[in-house]
């Protein structure tokens, strides 16, 4: 079986596909197998809609994207901060 190609879908398209699975009263496989969609894909969306609206407990999409934008500022400075050390105790050497 021939593996498909990752698809991207734009916000305004899964905002529709939500807005279908909760006005339609069809289940969220039902709804996947109509469009042509993973149905783990439309289940994240739909949880995620969810966070976002206050109706489940979680990180809403700006605190994941803050979270992840910090994780990687945190490593990008640990990186900096590892290269300074050994270029202080390189010169530290040179010096004597």
């Amino acid at each position: 079986m021939a593996r498909r190609e990752r698809r991207r879908f734009t916000d305004e398209y899964k905002a529709e596909v939500v807005a279908l699975v909760h006005s339609s009263g069809k289940s969220i496989g039902e709804v996947s197998r109509d469009l042509d969609l993973t149905e783990a894909a439309v289940r994240e969306w739909v949880q995620r809609a969810e966070v976002d609206g206050g109706r489940r407990q979680g990180l809403t999409t700006a605190e994941r994207d803050e979270l992840a934008r910090l994780r990687r500022e945190n490593r990008v400075l640990r990186e900096e901060r590892e290269i300074l050390k050994k270029a202080a105790a390189f010169f530290a050497r040179e010096t004597r």
